[in-house]
């Protein structure tokens, strides 16, 4: 049985359903802002977040949406409804937008369900959590330099990194990153070209001194034309996908078959399509680790849990929360992270549970 036919099935009563805005102010000043989803019925609450990146949807989302979405349904009947539901009020900021909101009621919806059958997803999937490694995602400054990254391993001398290339890495930055040994992927934002994110131009020279030097780290996104094809001939093995990855075509059609992937259960949007995901990755022989996208509530824990039981082992960018602060507190839990999964649902324990 697929994993998907596994929760498929489930009953899902909706009676209302209801939005949060949240926001936090980030180290370099600007205010991140998601909106947390509630689905209720029978006496539960199921949550999701959508976690666009453009402040206007969200208002919109929260203000002017009209749509209801009470019923009695499986999964796959309220998937099937919320192709017909308007999710936003205008067309979105992104295309890619539509399966970011996707993913913040299909996982409500499967948080409500499993909740109100009363098991976990865990359970419902017959999968054993296991401890979860994570990594600290930063960039290092303009100019680069390591001195953020010597500041966090002063509290934290185990801390692993993925970190974002910017124009201003050098050869010498990047020997000084290998010396340290703490850096296990380099996103090279090769991908990214939107109002919301921007990567540095690619640089066939800059992409070899960094794959050639950082030697042990994962090659991420990078922008493959003549040039910088030639600069990373000999690395293809360490080359990674994020930002282009929505679908198991997308990995089927990549220029080669990679050795691992970045899974964002929000850029897939379709809980069927990340589950047969998972499983074509698997079959493949592909690796994973997965990726946040600064979620501010529920959203975080929940791609923890699927870290946790598809990829545990991976160089998962989905710290807890407080890491993203500029300046780190004592005590933080450090990777590996314990699971804790609530006794039902689709997301972590909170006290009560």
């Amino acid at each position: 049985m697929s994993l998907y036919a596994k929760v498929a099935d489930l009953p899902l009563e909706i009676d209302e359903h209801s939005f949060e805005s949240l926001a936090q102010v980030v180290p370099s000043g600007w205010t991140r802002k998601t909106t947390l989803i509630r689905l209720r019925g029978g006496g539960e609450e199921g949550q999701g977040e959508d976690v666009i990146w453009n402040d206007e949807d969200h208002r919109l989302l929260e203000e002017e949406s009209d749509f209801s979405l009470a019923g009695t349904y499986t999964i796959e009947e309220f998937s099937r409804r919320l192709d017909e539901t308007p999710l936003f009020v205008k067309p979105p900021g992104r295309p890619d937008y539509t399966l970011y909101r996707r993913w913040g009621f299909e996982s409500a919806a499967l948080d409500l369900a499993l909740r109100q059958a009363g098991v976990s997803l865990a359970d419902a999937l017959g999968i054993e959590m296991r401890p979860l490694t994570f990594v600290i995602s930063t960039g290092l400054g303009e100019p680069a330099s390591i001195e953020p990254l010597r500041r966090r391993l002063e509290l934290y001398p185990n801390m692993r990194f993925k970190l974002d290339l910017s124009e201003s890495w050098t050869p010498a930055l990047a020997a000084a990153l290998a010396e340290m040994g703490t850096v296990d992927c380099v996103d090279l934002k090769g991908l990214y070209d939107s109002d919301d994110f921007s990567g540095p131009p690619a640089n066939p020279e800059q992409y070899r001194f960094v794959a050639d030097t950082i030697g042990d780290a994962w090659i991420e996104d990078p922008y493959l034309d003549e040039t910088t094809r030639d600069a990373l001939a000999e690395h293809y093995d360490r080359i990674t996908w994020d930002a282009n990855i929505h679908s198991v075509a997308d990995i089927a059609t990549l220029p080669f078959k990679p050795t691992c992937v970045n899974m964002k259960p929000s850029r897939i949007g379709f809980l069927s399509e990340l589950f047969r995901t998972y499983e074509y990755c698997n079959g493949q022989g592909i690796r994973m680790y997965g990726g946040g996208q600064f979620e501010l509530g529920v959203g975080r824990s929940q791609v923890q849990y699927l870290a946790a039981m598809f990829h545990p082992d991976g160089a998962n960018d989905v710290a807890p929360l407080p890491y993203n602060e500029h300046e780190l507190a004592a005590g933080l839990p450090t990777s590996p992270l314990a699971p804790a999964p609530a006794p039902t649902g689709f997301r972590w324990s909170e006290p009560g549970d």
